[in-house]
């Protein structure tokens, strides 16, 4: 339900201009700017390499403000994205009133903006990766009559010198409160600076990997955002990690999103919940039991699970992350609450008892539809991810399933009731498919599924042909294996892709 009265709103300028912030207009804009003292505005648009880049301007005059809010600015696009050749470089950048904020860092006070691309012509440049997002959730509406929207579960490591007070337990950091663990105020106020920029936060908590190395003690955490339109879930991601990175470096602490830092130690993922809406309603549920509609988008993206790694894995460290008893999937599979499946059905308030009053008996007894909280969860994918790609193929695959004539065949064939790394389940579960083990593996992947994501035009030819070379670069076919017991090169290679995406 739409919240009308914005008397409780945690972005500044929803509250300010009680409003939604999908529809700000040039004029809310420009009274921000004039009553929030504004002299500067700031572009933002993520490039090939997953971080968001930046352009400033100062803002002269009224009508140099109207003229970069109208026309945007021109980029060298060959700088930003590898499939771009310098003699037809030009691209412009269009700031989305819809994604302004203030920024929480300058001294000078500024106004930022995430941007689209557009080429010459004044076209959305096919393959800028939140254009492709944008064509996949066309494409889902499309062939479903539904809606795709997301969720993120952003995991990252905070790392200060080690305190002898109060020290964590090795790997059982998982809700750890104050003062054993060390940074949930940050990760408070990290969540505060997100909410006032328009995340929809869900709620942040410590997570499993807590550990000591060199005197630095490692403390893993996680933030995770409410469901919304899958192209605001890739903004709102995005602009997290940036706004986290930045806070952890104004405090002095190191961030890393990092798959995974070191052996043994729990790694990093980004873990996407998805749920298909239709007139406001959840559709993942039917009778209070995973709907049909459902277990055919599940079966979508375990037919394309091993080419989905080649959006949401794109660096080694990623599968080293990828191995048994780490809590990351391994097998092609999916169950119901089981985080040792690839797709995991958490729980959706299907019991149909009033718990609220069970636990407040002075509460009255409800009887409240709870299906808008049921989601599905795809636990593969890490921070290495283009996450506007990552959500591109996620919603391809889940529109697989739909046009999948044996979908709900798959989705039986492929369920797992029971922990798949357990000794008594081997044998049951021997004949599951597995994910791939490196970049170029999954390469391989995406050449031989590449076809169902060109379809309907959402994944262009050319961002296909750049994922799979960029993959193949890699050389990591065998890195695991070479890697084994060899502590220098291993730390070497997570240097090399200590701050991807």
């Amino acid at each position: 339900m739409e919240n009308h009265s914005f008397e409780i709103c945690a972005s500044r300028l929803e509250a300010y201009l009680k409003k939604p912030a999908r529809r700000f207009t040039k004029a809310d804009i420009m009274q921000i700017v004039r009553d929030f003292d504004i002299e500067m505005v700031k572009f933002m648009y993520p490039a090939g390499d997953g971080r968001l880049k930046t352009l400033n301007f100062m803002i002269n005059s009224v009508d140099y403000l109207e003229t970069i809010l109208t026309c945007g600015e021109r980029v060298d696009g060959s700088s930003l994205f590898s499939f771009i050749q310098a003699g037809s470089s030009d691209l412009y950048v269009m700031p989305r009133f819809a994604t302004a904020f203030i920024d929480p860092f300058e001294e000078i006070p500024t106004l930022n903006f995430l941007c689209s691309y557009f080429n010459r012509d004044g076209q959305p440049l096919e393959s800028a990766p939140e254009y492709t997002l944008k064509k996949a959730m066309k494409a889902f509406t499309k062939v479903t009559g539904m809606e795709f929207q997301a969720m993120g579960e952003l995991e990252y490591y905070v790392i200060r010198d080690e305190e002898e007070a109060f020290a964590a337990t090795d790997q059982k950091g998982y809700h750890e409160s104050a003062p054993f663990a060390k940074a949930n105020e940050f990760r408070a106020r990290c969540m505060k600076l997100i909410a006032e920029c328009g995340g929809q936060i869900k709620y942040g908590h410590s997570e499993v990997g807590t550990f000591f190395e060199g005197g630095r003690c490692f403390e893993q955490n996680e933030v995770e955002f409410l469901p919304v339109a899958a192209d605001e879930c890739a903004d709102q991601l995005l602009l997290a990690k940036w706004i986290i990175r930045n806070l952890g470096y104004q405090e002095g602490l190191d961030i890393t999103f990092a798959p995974k830092i070191t052996v043994g130690k729990a790694g990093s993922g980004m873990h996407i919940h998805m749920r298909i809406m239709k007139d406001g309603r959840n559709l993942m549920l039917d009778g209070g039991k995973i709907s049909d509609d459902a277990r055919k988008a599940i079966a979508g993206m375990m037919d394309l699970a091993e080419s989905i790694t080649a959006f949401g894995n794109k660096n080694p460290t990623s599968y080293f992350r990828l191995v048994p008893h780490q809590e990351a999937p391994t097998n092609i599979c999916w169950g119901m609450s089981n985080r040792s499946v690839l797709v995991r059905v958490p729980l959706g308030w299907t019991s149909g008892v009033d718990m609220c009053h069970l636990a407040n008996p002075q509460e009255p007894e409800t009887d409240r539809d709870y299906s808008s909280k049921q989601t599905v969860e795809m636990r593969s994918p890490d921070a290495s991810a283009d996450v506007y790609q990552l959500l591109a193929g996620l919603c391809v695959a889940c529109r697989h399933g739909f046009e999948m004539p044996n979908a709900l065949e798959v989705a039986d064939l492929t369920f797992a009731d029971g922990d798949i790394h357990d000794p008594k389940n081997a044998e049951r579960y021997a004949k599951l498919a597995q994910l791939p083990d490196s970049c170029e593996a999954s390469a391989d992947c995406l050449e031989r599924q590449r076809k169902v994501y060109e379809e309907y035009d959402v994944f262009s030819p050319a961002m296909i042909d750049g994922i799979i070379a960029q993959l193949r670069a890699q050389k990591d076919r065998t890195l695991r294996q070479e890697l084994q017991g060899n502590e220098k090169a291993l730390f070497e290679l997570v240097k090399k892709f200590y701050h991807c995406g």
